[in-house]
């Protein structure tokens, strides 16, 4: 495993992070196809033997019972101090008023029910799901700089978002003093390179670590285009993302499987290499529910594409509509 700064911090974390969307009690959310935690300690372990120490997670995965399956099996895995969590605030937690968003109540509330399930007194990265509409974002930024004050939160990250939003929240937080955000989390594969266009070159610019979400697009950069699975089949969110854009898509993914099939290796590891060697890219958010997926990942860190490779899988791609921020 190799180890890489977030952004323009000390903080060192793995060339790879595992995401634990996957892993809940199934019937709790929206994710039907979620690991109970039995099933799910398994890959935990397996990703803190092949060294990665970033696991990264949200209040709202599985009704919560992401983080207290990931907080149960880090405390018995490794020690706090050699683990670095990064999780979520924005989504619906309870019904009601004060149940969701980025309000300081709301912020102040979940962060104690995050730390509560995950079996810790601090978040190594806290960060905000989605922007709130109905929040003033000065009000978000405060709340969360009163968090980094009061010692439960070590770092403020974000997620999808438009990069003038997030050029604007750097700058009030800078303004004011207050704690600004070290990372973004984007969505970023082969499928959907929009961020290309500004969100990547004001990271760059402004030295924020890049940890994109769905790195293999939901595991179609990882089979044949027909090819469907269980998870597939149910998951509402990620056909929005690639609606409409099928014939674009299907050149990409044919592009893969050519590049791996003359390289000898899995789909998933091109795909992999590829995002993981682009400029400015900290660490992509890697799910795993068999344990080949995370040792494809793993592998994918030692292999590099020449520009040739490069090239052909870049070509086919064509300009996407902007999703993935609601």
């Amino acid at each position: 495993m190799r180890y890489t700064t977030l952004g323009s911090t000390g903080l060192e974390v793995s060339a790879l992070c595992l995401g634990c969307m996957s892993y809940g009690e199934p019937g709790r959310g929206p994710h039907p196809w979620s690991l109970p935690e039995d099933q799910a300690r398994p890959f935990i372990r397996q990703a803190i033997e092949a060294g990665i120490n970033f696991f990264d997670t949200a209040n709202v995965y599985s009704d919560g019972t992401s983080e207290e399956i990931v907080g149960r099996a880090l405390n018995e895995y490794a020690r706090r101090e050699e683990v670095v969590i990064a999780t979520k605030v924005h989504g619906r937690m309870r019904p009601g008023p004060n149940g969701a968003g980025l309000s300081r109540k709301h912020i102040m509330t979940e962060i104690d029910n995050s730390l509560r399930r995950l079996g810790t007194d601090y978040v190594d990265l806290y960060q905000i799901h989605r922007l709130d509409p109905g929040t003033p974002l000065e009000e978000t930024l405060e709340a969360l700089h009163d968090l980094v004050r009061a010692g439960k939160v070590r770092y403020l990250g974000a997620s999808s978002m438009y990069a003038w939003q997030f050029a604007k929240a750097l700058w009030l937080a800078d303004a004011h003093g207050w704690t600004r955000f070290v990372s973004m989390q984007p969505h970023y594969n082969l499928l959907y390179r929009e961020e290309e266009r500004e969100m990547l070159p004001l990271c760059a610019d402004q030295g924020v670590g890049v940890i994109p979400w769905s790195p293999l697009a939901r595991g179609r950069l990882t089979r044949d285009w027909d090819e469907t699975t269980e998870r597939s089949g149910t998951d509402e969110f990620g056909r929005t993302l690639y609606a409409g854009t099928e014939a674009d898509d299907r050149r990409v993914v044919d592009a893969v499987a050519a590049v791996a099939a003359a390289r000898g290796v899995p789909r998933a590891q091109v795909a992999l290499s590829w995002l993981a060697d682009r400029p400015g890219v900290t660490a992509p958010i890697v799910g795993a529910t068999k344990p080949h997926h995370l040792t494809d990942a793993v592998a994918a860190l030692d292999l590099h594409l020449t520009d040739e490779e490069n090239e052909t899988l870049e070509s086919p791609y064509r300009p996407h509509p902007v999703l993935g921020f609601s």
